[in-house]
């Protein structure tokens, strides 16, 4: 059988296998992993809409209106990089990039255009699905109705999405909300590096804690009026981060 007939009969056969489960934006140039993404992802209950550019990846994201969208960095004729932006500026949705470059300064970059994570080239089929699940589980609805959580002059909404800094309403992507909630839930209290990770990414985390590291600099220049010296978001060295609460009494 020829290579051409073999992809399309791999891309019939992820077609056929689309269920009802969540909906999957899958933006990937290598159209030989693509679609052997899209029949793996299919196999375990998603339905994966493939797109091959950027720009196709930006109509595909419009019409199919995915849970989770999974993005190449290096794809044509838009970048990963400004087709995240893109997406930001209109949805809250789970973004995981994929990148084959593995230097801190892409992954921020990456992150910073507003991912959730991101996973390094060469990698498993079950340490991509594993990041899948924990971004689709930190974004489901909590069952019991959340009240407001205020510590000094930050205000969080669960149930909204929402968050004020003095007054100010501040955007944050989904894990810098987390990550913000959770610390608020336990301000005054460290929170370790590997309780945040566990909380926030799941027990079955692969990647190192330079994501961690990210989303702590990203938040603080959203609530600290100077980011370069924190005073709300503090390190703890060796342990972790609190969340200084000015009202708690020691």
């Amino acid at each position: 059988m020829s290579k051409d007939k073999r992809t399309k009969k791999k891309h019939s056969e992820a077609i056929r296998l689309r269920t009802n489960g969540p909906k999957l934006l899958l933006v990937e140039d290598s159209e030989d992993l693509r679609e052997t993404l899209a029949f793996l992802l299919s196999r375990e209950g998603y339905q994966v809409c493939q797109a091959a550019a950027g720009d196709e990846g930006l109509v595909q994201f419009e019409q199919f209106e995915p849970d989770v969208v999974i993005l190449d960095l290096m794809i044509p004729e838009i970048s990963g990089i400004e087709v995240c932006r893109r997406i930001r500026l209109v949805s809250e949705v789970p973004i995981i990039m994929l990148t084959a470059k593995t230097s801190e300064a892409d992954i921020v970059l990456g992150l910073e255009s507003g991912a959730d994570d991101y996973v390094t080239k060469p990698f498993s089929t079950p340490e991509l699905l594993a990041r899948i699940r924990s971004v689709l589980r930190r974004k489901q609805p909590e069952a019991e109705e959340n009240d407001l959580i205020t510590v000094g002059g930050i205000s969080l909404d669960p149930d909204r999405h929402r968050v004020s800094v003095d007054g100010v309403e501040v955007k944050l992507p989904l894990r810098e909300f987390e990550l913000l909630e959770l610390l608020m839930q336990h301000a005054g209290r460290v929170q370790t590096r590997s309780q945040i990770i566990d909380s926030i990414w799941g027990a079955d985390y692969f990647g190192d804690t330079k994501t961690l590291d990210v989303h702590i600099r990203r938040l603080r220049a959203k609530i600290e009026p100077d980011p370069a010296h924190p005073t709300r978001l503090l390190t703890v060295r060796g342990l972790g981060y609190r969340l200084e609460d000015a009202n708690r009494a020691d």
